[in-house]
């Protein structure tokens, strides 16, 4: 039985990194391909508007193996179905797509608030991250638009890829070696200290005792982005 000829409700799409062999459900491996990849892309495109598709996207980005079944579940949906059919949010993937849309949202907005750079000894301001999703390409231009005047860098850990500003244009990278989370002392501009005890220092100053609430100060910034904010280094 070829792929066409098989009913979309029972196929499970499963990344190569993750199969494990089993014995009796029939195993099919599908390259990825470009071309089609484009032709389904301008098809979904004919069927729902940029919003839609921008929430199509973000879902993708979230790099979640359940997501990924259920875009395509999505696609097979909008496809066999007149056009609104994404608005039927009783339908399990229409709902699930939008759900993870809204996760990656967030944590796109958290990375644009928690980011906190570091002036290197050649004067590029550096910021290592490590998020839940792949939203580097979401905040890109929010960072090349923000801090135009100068040269920096935010690499991905989790992901080992970053993004480059030269004040003209933002470039994907891919460093040698994996950075760690802090960069060493002996790397950054000597003024990089100075500034991070004053940064430490006006947070103190301007922190009220008696109005502490440590209950929704972690709800709006929780520890998992501690280790990114200068003043919550110890």
């Amino acid at each position: 039985m070829s792929f066409n000829e098989r009913k979309p409700s029972s196929i499970q799409l499963i990344a190569r990194q993750h199969f494990e062999p089993v014995l009796i459900d029939e195993v099919l491996e599908i390259d990825s391909d470009e071309t089609k990849a484009k032709r389904v892309w301008e098809g979904l495109k004919k069927k729902i508007g940029g919003e839609w598709l921008l929430r199509f996207y973000k879902a993708f980005l979230s790099e979640d193996a359940a997501t990924f079944q259920q875009l395509f579940h999505f696609a097979c949906y909008i496809f066999n179905n007149p056009k609104g059919a994404e608005n039927n949010f009783g339908h399990p993937a229409v709902l699930a797509v939008t759900q993870m849309e809204r996760s990656v949202n967030r944590e796109k907005h958290r990375m644009k608030a928690f980011i906190r750079f570091q002036e290197t000894a050649d004067g590029i301001f550096y910021a290592s991250i490590e998020p839940d999703f792949n939203v580097l390409p979401l905040i890109s231009q929010f960072f090349k638009n923000r801090y135009a005047d100068q040269r920096w860098i935010i690499y991905d850990l989790k992901r080992n890829y970053g993004l480059y500003s030269d004040l003209q244009k933002v470039e994907e990278i891919l460093l040698e070696e994996t950075p760690a989370i802090k960069t060493p002392s002996d790397l950054l501009h000597g003024k990089e200290e100075l500034y991070g005890l004053l940064w430490k220092d006006y947070f103190i100053c301007t922190n009220i005792v008696a109005r502490k609430n440590m209950k929704l100060h972690i709800r709006h910034v929780p520890k998992r982005y501690w280790r990114y904010l200068t003043e919550k280094r110890p």
